[in-house]
């Protein structure tokens, strides 16, 4: 198997002059197959065919793996919750206080469900050879929140820092593990998912966060390999935190302005999001996706490393018909172009 070269490949998506487009979905191609979101995110081959199903149907330029952010935590312990056609959650938090941080154990990768997503990562990078293929992870300081309660950890890291630091230092080991084995897979690169780092100030978003993942990214980034910081908590306070990291793209939610935020970003970095996955994916018209896709694209006109996405994976029951419009909206502008 080729490796593709994401420098290459970004350096194109900026010169072109027309737009691509990266939504982070899977769950429409869950329904593709017919299978259940709990059996996708159990068994690697189901992950991987409904991988398969969204880039046989649909022109993205690179395709992207579930974002599941429970399954890492998992592998520390915690409890999670599965539904059949709903998203896993995390049950309640497994660390009250210090010493429970201290005590903790960095868990193997023979843990929880990686290995299921190891294979999904693996049969994809081999299957899909048309665009790249993202694997995908938690970022350190929302895995932190996930062991240790959100609310708690956030008043942490003002009364008891050290103990912040050492619970992140965890995090980061394992995450940094597991980046090094979807690596190995094969795919071109990791969407790494760090939403409650927008819950901090910048200042502390690069404390707390940013130095973490420039850890990861300094450890796996390469030619062949590139880190997607997603972070859909920023709303335009912490940009520079998230590009201080040295990320080689940058996925935005929908809760910021999409214009600031390509302003922001490196001009040789890609700067992708954020249309409402619930809001607009789910719950627009058809027309209405359309339009709103039209308008964003419209607004990002004069920013070459912009790619059209939606601002977080799209949720199970996203009509196919919405979906469609956003691709007809997209072809219908780059006609233009």
């Amino acid at each position: 198997m080729q490796k593709q070269n994401m420098r290459k490949w970004i350096a194109d998506t900026i010169a072109r002059k027309q737009v691509a487009a990266v939504p982070i979905m899977t769950h429409p191609g869950i329904e593709i197959i017919g299978k259940t979101v709990r059996s996708a995110v159990s068994d690697g081959q189901v992950h991987y065919e409904a991988i398969k199903a969204l880039a046989d149907k649909y022109p993205t330029a690179a395709s992207t793996v579930i974002m599941d952010l429970t399954v890492e935590a998992e592998c520390f312990g915690a409890d999670i919750a599965f539904e059949d056609n709903a998203v896993p959650a995390v049950i309640g938090h497994m660390l009250n206080d210090a010493e429970d941080i201290r005590r903790l154990q960095v868990p193997s990768l023979n843990s929880g469900r990686i290995k299921a997503y190891l294979k999904a990562n693996v049969l994809a990078a081999r299957n899909i050879t048309d665009r790249p293929v993202f694997g995908g992870c938690i970022g350190p300081f929302s895995l932190a929140g996930r062991l240790y309660d959100m609310s708690e950890i956030m008043v942490l890291i003002y009364q008891d820092p050290e103990a912040a630091h050492i619970l992140l230092d965890k995090c980061t080991e394992f995450i940094l593990k597991y980046c090094k084995a979807l690596k190995e897979t094969g795919v071109a690169g990791v969407v790494l998912a760090e939403p409650a780092a927008g819950l901090m100030s910048d200042a502390d978003c690069e404390r707390f966060s940013s130095v973490y993942v420039k850890r990861i990214v300094d450890a796996v980034q390469d030619e062949y390999f590139s880190i997607v910081l997603h972070n859909c908590g920023n709303t335009g306070h912490c940009t520079s935190a998230m590009v201080a990291t040295g990320a080689a793209m940058f996925h935005f939610g929908n809760k910021i302005d999409m214009v600031e935020a390509v302003k922001g970003v490196p001009a040789d970095a890609l700067a992708i999001g954020n249309l409402d996955p619930v809001m607009k994916f789910k719950s627009a018209t058809p027309e209405e996706m359309y339009q709103y896709t039209t308008e964003l694209l419209n607004a990002t006109k004069d920013y070459p490393n912009f790619v059209l996405s939606s601002g977080c994976d799209t949720p199970p029951a996203t009509p196919f018909a919405n979906i469609d419009a956003f691709f007809k909206a997209l072809d219908d502008y780059n006609k233009t172009i």
